[in-house]
């Protein structure tokens, strides 16, 4: 079974920094797209940022400037860093992942990581 953990999250003040880290795992022949989402209670999940194989990204205009996205291939790692921030960043932040499987045939479908709590306040 694939698994998408998360690990980094936790309480910083405003202006600070945190490193978010996303580890595959399982049987997987390779990944697509990953990104990261996040999801503030009584708002709708929402995408922060996205990285492709080749290292193309795109950022959600909230979060430009300040989120880094990048990957390790070889790891089958995702990592956000996260510069600057501010209360409004507060949420769950969850890992998303394109797996692809070719045991026992080529198969493609998406992973959630069980997401990691940011919490931005002094």
């Amino acid at each position: 079974q694939v698994r998408l953990v998360e690990s980094g999250g936790g309480l910083v003040q405003p202006g600070g920094s945190l490193r978010l880290s996303c580890a595959a795992s399982g049987s997987i022949f390779s990944i697509g797209t990953m990104a990261w989402y996040r999801q503030a209670p009584g708002h709708q999940r929402e995408l922060v940022a996205t990285i492709t194989s080749g290292g193309s990204t795109n950022y959600a205009d909230f979060v430009k400037g300040r989120f880094t996205i990048s990957r390790d291939n070889a790891k089958k790692m995702v990592y956000l860093q996260m510069n600057s921030l501010i209360p409004e960043d507060t949420a769950v932040y969850y890992c998303y992942g394109r797996i692809v499987r070719i045991i026992p045939t080529r198969t493609e479908y998406d992973v959630w990581g069980q997401g990691t709590q940011v919490t931005v306040s002094s």
